[in-house]
């Protein structure tokens, strides 16, 4: 109890965390809306676009969920690094994440090409395979742009300076619906490409939203980047680095592959259910948006006052952050609870994707509150450099909890697309027991810079 009560926040530990939270969360729901447009106006075309754009999108967040993991080992090393006024820590870990960005590029696009045979080998509806399969190769060329960009921002925010990532997104949502407009439907002379119109608008505005992040933030930037530092290429710190980031890594492809499995698993189920889960997901997507510009926020505050070696500030930013989120996803799960049928029409005029839709976001509605938990608890442990903590919890709670509950409420319970869905909630509630227990044991002990 007595760690508790260290954590409780006051007002100015949570008016902190608010004015750091509220442009996170801007950026971080800008992003996913991005996403969210590309399923609305795909969703106009036809159900079997809308289901290739969920399959594609599925395979290339599975194959990228580890390299973006690894890369927000940034996160405490430039957070901890500016509570403790290192401008060369800084500098070094910009760097060594541009080195370790350009080889995780490489291996998810290696990891993107054999779209069509992987996509059958999981039984996926005939019809959709073609469509997606060239989705996640046209998002190709934009997998460097992604991570280099992931590098950026997660080192800005680590510093607290948001406001050029605000632009950006703006900037790039509408960007975004222009090449959509262009490439889904055929303007401006273009072919009509429908879903992989779709991809190819996504990739176009990955390379914009960098080259115009590096534009607009270039005079905060400039002294972290040049000149490059003959230390930020050796070896040993890099792997150091990948130790840390490592583990995020697996254990975002744990919380992506146990979502992953249960869209593989929807389209197993038919293209109809695929497209509904679409919409569900999508929806909860925007929303956790929100507990993860949270998330980071409490992530950066928690690693700058560990760096700076305050104890209490660190403990309270992490309780201001847990408050915050529950709060705000308990608002968003009231929503989803109360307006189904309205959200799910705002993506499609499909009746029989409305319907099942319309099942599916009060599931997503309870499970709110869970995953905004569980989202900050691992960022708490991540502001203070534990990572590996987090991992094992997301292998249990999701894959060895989650995914069983799913597979025997969805096939022997015969509950089919709502059985999925019901699992996918138990796993998020175990992973934020287990979280916010490993987060009171942790805080428990000292906190210590980490050194890389």
């Amino acid at each position: 109890m007595h760690v508790i009560r260290q954590m409780v926040p006051t007002r100015d530990h949570i008016t902190a965390l608010l004015r750091l939270a509220l442009p996170v969360a801007t950026v971080q729901v800008g992003f996913i809306l991005m996403g969210a447009v590309d399923t609305i106006m795909v969703g106009h075309v036809s159900p079997r676009d809308l289901a290739a754009v969920a399959l594609g999108n599925l395979y290339f967040f599975l194959t990228t969920s580890f390299g973006m993991g690894t890369l927000f080992a940034l996160d405490p090393l430039v957070s901890q690094a500016f509570g403790a006024g290192d401008r060369a820590g800084i500098a070094r870990a910009f760097q060594r994440g541009f080195v370790i960005a350009v080889g995780l590029a490489v291996l998810s696009s290696l990891l993107l090409m054999p779209g069509r045979p992987v996509l059958a080998f999981l039984r996926q509806p005939e019809e959709v395979i073609p469509i997606a399969a060239d989705y996640a190769l046209v998002s190709i060329p934009g997998v460097l742009a992604f991570f280099l960009f992931i590098v950026l921002r997660q080192g800005l925010q680590s510093m607290g300076r948001v406001g050029p990532i605000v632009v950006v997104i703006v900037l790039a949502n509408a960007a975004n619906v222009f090449f959509n407009w262009v490439l889904i439907f055929g303007n401006l002379g273009a072919p009509a490409l429908g879903a992989v119109g779709s991809g190819w608008a996504t990739t176009l505005s990955r390379w914009f939203m960098l080259l115009t992040l590096v534009s607009v933030a270039w005079p905060l930037l400039r002294p972290y980047l040049r000149p490059l530092r003959s230390d930020a290429l050796m070896l040993e710190p890099l792997l150091r680095m990948c130790r840390l980031g490592v583990p995020i890594g697996i254990q975002f492809f744990l919380e992506f592959g146990v979502f992953g499995a249960i869209g593989i698993l929807m389209g197993m189920l038919g293209t109809i259910p695929m497209a509904s889960h679409q919409v569900a997901i999508n929806l909860a997507s925007v929303t956790f948006m929100m507990a993860v510009g949270v998330t980071q926020a409490t992530t950066v505050l928690v690693g700058q006052a560990v760096g700076a070696g305050d104890s209490e500030r660190a403990r309270r930013s992490a309780g201001a952050g847990l408050l915050v989120a529950g709060a705000v996803m308990a608002c968003t799960g009231a929503v989803f609870l109360s307006v189904p049928g309205f959200l799910a029409r705002l993506y499609t005029p499909d009746l029989e994707v409305v319907g099942l839709a319309t099942t599916l976001i009060p599931v997503a509605g309870i499970f709110q509150i869970f995953d905004g938990l569980q989202a900050v608890g691992s960022g708490v442990l991540r502001g203070v450099g534990d990572t590996l903590a987090p991992m094992l919890v997301n292998l249990v709670g999701f894959w060895l909890i989650g995914l069983p509950i799913s597979l025997y409420l969805a096939f022997p319970g015969g509950l089919g697309p709502l059985g999925l869905w019901w699992g996918l909630a138990s796993g998020l509630a175990a992973v934020a027991l287990f979280l916010l227990i490993r987060v009171r044991i942790r805080f428990g002990r000292d906190l210590t810079r980490i050194a890389v």
